[in-house]
């Protein structure tokens, strides 16, 4: 199996916008998902956030929604042909903007769409016709009660992240979307976990998947180096400035189990010189894009 991009037999457009944007070697996903994807085969992939995935199934299924490219005007030649469902805002603007990279040089149009922001601009551009529309599943539904968004030609439809898109409770919503697809269709599964709930899920909506496994449950990507530091409760505040100054840290990430401890912990970094921008749940769409 081939692990290079420039082996793999990609559109001219789609090589393109890959070489452009310096995409060299596959990562396993990419290599053993884009294959099968291209067959048109149902896919169960077992693979966490940050292992290359949305290139793992957008690259295929740009690729097999070319033949219906057309420069045409009109909307009705542009329905939704695929469609792309996860859990949150930030992660769903993050997949339509790879999406969009991986299409420029093609007439295909892409669009997400998700709450917390007006309905108004979202409606315009799915009135104008689009290929592959991106959508956090409450908002998608909005968007089908509202006539804004029809299903009956999707071709291909992909659950990312589907462990957290069930954790989040959205089994329901999923069951309904799915329930306005055509039966004929090719399914795509990604979740970090293959819990009895996700199997249950690709049972019932998945035909004959071919399962595709590149990490252990719970294993950290190559990438990632861990350190654990034993500290109490009252020192984790110190060691984490520690950490940051001694490693000479300019940018990072820092969980945190509560809303009023993320907006807390954000105001004392700040005091003590660290540029620090507090996000959860509480914030408006705005402040989150920000």
């Amino acid at each position: 199996m081939t692990s290079s991009f420039s082996n793999l037999s990609l559109a001219e457009p789609l090589a393109r916008a890959v070489a452009e944007m310096g995409y060299e070697s596959m990562t396993p996903i990419q290599a053993q998902a884009i294959p099968v994807v291209l067959t048109g085969k149902d896919v169960m992939g077992a693979a966490q956030t940050g292992t290359g995935k949305t290139a793992a199934f957008s690259l295929p299924l740009l690729q097999r929604l070319l033949k219906h490219e057309n420069a045409s005007t009109s909307p009705a030649r542009h329905p939704v042909r695929a469609l792309v469902l996860l859990p949150t805002r930030e992660l769903a603007d993050q997949v339509a903007q790879q999406v969009k990279l991986y299409a420029k040089y093609t007439n295909l149009r892409s669009a997400v769409v998700f709450g917390g922001m007006d309905m108004k601009p979202q409606t315009l551009e799915l009135k104008k016709g689009v290929e592959v529309l991106v959508a956090t599943p409450g908002r998608l539904l909005d968007h089908i009660e509202a006539k804004n968004a029809v299903l009956n030609q999707v071709e291909y439809v992909v659950l990312d992240e589907a462990d957290r898109m069930l954790d989040i409770g959205f089994l329901p919503d999923l069951q309904r979307i799915l329930s306005y697809l055509p039966k004929e269709r090719t399914t795509l599964l990604f979740s970090a976990t293959f819990s009895p709930e996700i199997k249950r899920l690709a049972n019932s909506y998945l035909k004959d998947p071919i399962t595709i496994e590149v990490a252990r449950p719970n294993e950290t990507a190559s990438t990632v180096e861990q350190r654990f530091y034993s500290v109490g409760d009252d020192d984790k505040r110190r060691a984490l400035k520690q950490i940051v100054r001694q490693r000479g840290i300019t940018q990072a990430f820092v969980f945190v189990n509560s809303k009023l401890g993320c907006a807390r912990l954000a105001r004392s970094l700040e005091r003590d010189g660290l540029k620090t921008t507090a996000l959860h749940g509480d914030k408006s769409q705005d402040e989150r894009l920000k």
